[in-house]
């Protein structure tokens, strides 16, 4: 279980990762307090918005519970091929317009609100999918938090030093991952 929450939350930080990498190429002078402020408003959110989704569905649990592994299987289907079909939309941030680069600039604060939020829609599905399984969600919410903190903390100095090559794939590999979880919580 524990092996589960932490490939999970290596996954649902990948959103949050690449808008650190982003930031990483894209501001030459963001400063390590810009960088580690983003790193944990992103950590908390990927945070409370599986606990969120939990309580969500734990509030109308009776009435998906006749249909509760279909909808979990569909929550992290479409999670998946979500993840995988913006991976093929990747490009390189360095080529982005100074008003692109503006809108993705988490020295904003009201930018960082909304990044962070934006980021983790998808752990708001994964926790209505623990509710309706039945599993608790706390543990496996804070190493989610936990993950995404870290990895946006050396996705920024990762995107100082190497840029986004290898962006594509981990987008790739976590959508599969998800469709994996998802056929497995079917079954």
């Amino acid at each position: 279980m524990l092996l589960s929450s932490f490939l999970l939350a290596l996954i649902l930080s990948l959103d949050a990762m690449a808008v650190s990498i982003a930031n990483g190429i894209c501001i030459a002078d963001l400063s390590p307090y810009h960088a580690v402020r983003a790193s944990l408003f992103f950590g908390i959110f990927q945070f409370a918005m599986p606990v969120a989704g939990w309580l969500i569905g734990a509030a109308f649990h009776s009435y998906i519970l006749g249909f509760s592994r279909w909808l979990a299987f569909g929550l992290l289907v479409l999670v998946g091929a979500k993840m995988i079909m913006e991976s093929f939309g990747i490009r390189d941030p360095a080529s982005c317009s100074d008003e692109e680069k503006a809108s993705s600039d988490v020295r904003d604060f009201k930018t960082l609100l909304l990044l962070s939020m934006a980021t983790s829609i998808d752990a708001m599905a994964i926790g209505l999918s623990y509710s309706i399984l039945g599993r608790p969600i706390l543990g496996p919410a804070a190493i989610i938090g936990l993950v995404t903190f870290a990895v946006c903390t050396a996705g920024t100095e990762l995107g100082k030093r190497i840029g986004a090559r290898f962006e594509r794939w981990a987008g790739l590999a976590g959508g599969v991952i998800l469709i994996g979880l998802g056929i497995k919580a079917l079954l």
